[in-house]
């Protein structure tokens, strides 16, 4: 009798977890179509030109931007802005144009900046603060060092809010003298690169800023300066699947959320001279259907000459966007753009579902990662600081040795 009293207690304790488990499963599901429903109303709630805005990447570097950019920001309603140089200057001056713009729309912005390391590295403008000077990425040997640096170059960004680093740079350089990347890539096979960039990565998104890997499908193997002509790949998508894009399946592999598409010709696989950045057969049947990747696709800067030489900037826009590109940064000019898209999906040559698309992504990205942090800013001290120059000087040692 105590035995049969005993299983049945047992019995009974089996249902209630296993209800336990499925209410707590209900509960999840509800949550998350509670938030795919907002997500869908918020979307819903958008103009056409507010979708259209949450695209863009905007830029603004000439002096008279004071007078100009509150302008822009209120007709265009940007997804994003990139700081430039220009754009720091004191850390009183820099911090208050981040805000104003972070203030000028109530989705949270994107404020990206190209913080990689050696030469390009805008903080180093910043006049009366020091910054680190971060290594180029060919003097990081080791994982550990990877992820370090990133957690050095995501705390001085946090200091000016700063979420997005167009960064690592994912290229390999082949040891080509030659090679426009140079030693901005970590090395010269592709093995390496995954594990370091990937590190890297980890080390920015860990501490709160989103990377950006850089340049798909891989812009080392040419000589040419995409801002100044159109470079030319010929491989074809075999070799590039065993090679040039190892670090990027790394990276896919590791839940990248963004990666920029260069301006980069591969008539091996598109069969003419688009630009990777305009081609649906790179973009989407190849990153993002074979590849596998879900994340957002940035395209390299739109006002690049590779681009400018050999398109309009009604053409660029709607290639990109058809391409299948998530985000278009720095479009010549952000008000018009805004007009010529709305005029295309009017029109019918850009489907309003491919810019809906886009912005679910986008908003998506916006409230799992930005949202929660997006007006804290690290204390000046992070700049320059003890820890941050034992990291560095350890990598300049290894490098050395």
């Amino acid at each position: 009798m105590k035995k049969a009293i005993i299983l049945i207690i047992i019995v009974l304790l089996i249902i209630t977890f296993i209800k336990t488990i499925n209410k707590t499963n209900d509960t999840s599901k509800e949550v998350i179509n509670s938030f795919e429903e907002e997500k869908d109303n918020k979307i819903d709630e958008m103009s056409l030109e507010e979708k259209i805005g949450q695209l863009l990447i905007i830029s603004y570097r000439k002096d008279d931007i004071k007078e100009k950019l509150p302008t822009i920001l209120e007709e265009v309603k940007p997804g994003g802005f990139i700081l430039f140089s220009e754009n720091i200057t004191t850390y009183d001056d820099t911090i208050n144009l981040i805000k104003y713009i972070k203030n000028s729309n109530d989705i949270p912005l994107f404020i990206g900046i190209d913080e990689e390391g050696g030469n390009v590295q805008r903080l180093k403008n910043l006049k009366d603060y020091k910054t680190s000077d971060i290594p180029y990425m060919s003097y990081v040997k080791t994982i550990n060092d990877a992820y370090n640096l990133g957690k050095v170059i995501a705390e001085e960004l946090r200091v000016f809010g700063i979420n997005l680093d167009f960064a690592p740079v994912i290229d390999c350089n082949w040891d080509n003298p030659k090679s426009v990347i140079g030693k901005r890539a970590f090395a010269g096979d592709y093995t390496t690169v995954a594990k370091l960039g990937v590190s890297l990565a980890k080390g920015l998104k860990n501490n709160k800023v989103i990377p950006a890997y850089k340049h798909f499908p891989n812009h080392g193997a040419t000589a040419t300066d995409s801002h100044q002509d159109l470079p030319v790949i010929n491989k074809t998508e075999e070799e590039l699947l065993n090679n040039d894009l190892i670090p990027y399946q790394e990276a896919i592999k590791n839940n990248a959320d963004m990666i920029m598409i260069s301006h980069l010709a591969l008539p091996k696989i598109t069969k003419d001279y688009t630009p990777a950045s305009l081609s649906y057969e790179i973009i989407t049947n190849l990153l993002k259907k074979k590849l596998g990747f879900k994340g957002l696709v940035v395209t390299d800067a739109l006002n690049m000459q590779a681009l400018t030489k050999n398109y309009s900037e009604k053409e660029i826009l709607i290639k990109a966007i058809n391409a299948g590109a998530d985000l278009l940064l720095m479009p010549e000019d952000p008000v018009n753009a805004v007009k010529i898209i709305k005029e295309a999906v009017n029109g019918g040559l850009i489907s309003e579902e491919r810019i809906n698309e886009s912005v679910e992504k986008i908003l998506s990205l916006k409230d799992s990662t930005i949202k929660n942090n997006y007006n804290e800013y690290l204390d000046v001290s992070y700049l320059n600081s003890s820890e941050h120059q034992d990291i560095i000087n350890s990598i300049y040692s290894k490098s050395n040795s």
